[in-house]
């Protein structure tokens, strides 16, 4: 900053506007160069949402690409690209909507690959509802048992094959309540409209410790393997944001952020 004092010398007004100039031309210089940056539109599953924030955070630090990110239902994904939603990278919560979309041509060739294995947990937010067993669900103490649209969303069709391989799909089945995708149920649950509920493990995790509440961590033995499968799709064939993203999803950076929310 230019301090002027009674003995300094005013600039003239020729180098003002010079220095105005330069200064604008300078903003202009960087506005053309933030332009020119592509912007990459991915779907993820909301089950992923913290850590593909994460990702997503080393990826443009390290490459300068930006990325938007929309977040949901794997299965509203999967019907919005069908109409065209103008995504470049899908990110779903299981493998069959990805495998869905390649059968159909939606996706450029040879693309897909499983970015995580997920993990299922059935919680609450108070510390002592839940026991390391899941008793809980025999034992009846609950009112509401929140858990994803399983039509729409894989972590809810995880929780329903969870409730029939335990024979308590029907006698719970009155107190269902239903999230349209795992973020919602995880609301259910948070905000205590829910006692218990089936969510992703990554959701109530932090650097691989729960972050509150209790847990009962569903053994894989219990349902399908959760496969997560990213895929490019044909609206980012020529995008080399798109292929340097699912480039990085598959790096040793990404695999540390992944298992620190709990995915294998």
């Amino acid at each position: 900053m230019n301090v002027l004092t009674p003995s300094s010398p005013r600039p003239s007004r020729t180098g003002r506007s010079i220095r105005a100039c330069l200064v604008g031309l300078l903003a202009l210089l960087a506005q053309a160069c933030t332009s020119d940056v592509e912007e990459l539109h991915v779907a993820v599953a909301s089950n992923f949402t913290a850590p593909m924030k994460d990702i997503v955070k080393s990826f443009e630090r390290e490459t300068g690409y930006r990325v938007r990110l929309s977040f949901g239902a794997s299965g509203k994904f999967y019907a919005q690209i069908r109409n065209g939603a103008p995504f470049q990278v899908f990110l779903s919560a299981d493998q069959a909507k990805p495998k869905a979309l390649e059968r159909e041509g939606w996706t450029a060739e040879g693309t897909r690959f499983t970015y995580a294995l997920g993990a299922l947990a059935l919680w609450s937010r108070q510390p002592d509802r839940v026991d390391s067993r899941g008793q809980v669900l025999r034992e009846g103490d609950f009112n509401k048992l929140a858990l994803a649209n399983p039509r729409l969303a894989p972590y809810g069709a995880a929780a329903v094959e969870v409730l029939q391989s335990l024979g308590l799909a029907e006698a719970t089945r009155p107190r269902w309540v239903q999230g349209e995708n795992i973020a919602q149920t995880y609301q259910f649950v948070h905000t205590g409209n829910a006692d218990i509920g089936f969510v992703a493990l990554s959701q109530v995790l932090e650097n691989g410790e729960l972050k509150g509440g209790s847990v009962w961590r569903v053994p894989s033995s219990h349902h399908s393997p959760i496969r997560q499968d990213a895929v490019l799709l044909k609206t980012g064939a020529d995008s080399e944001a798109a292929k340097a993203l699912l480039t990085f999803l598959q790096s040793d950076t990404a695999e540390r952020i992944i298992q620190g929310y709990g995915y294998h």
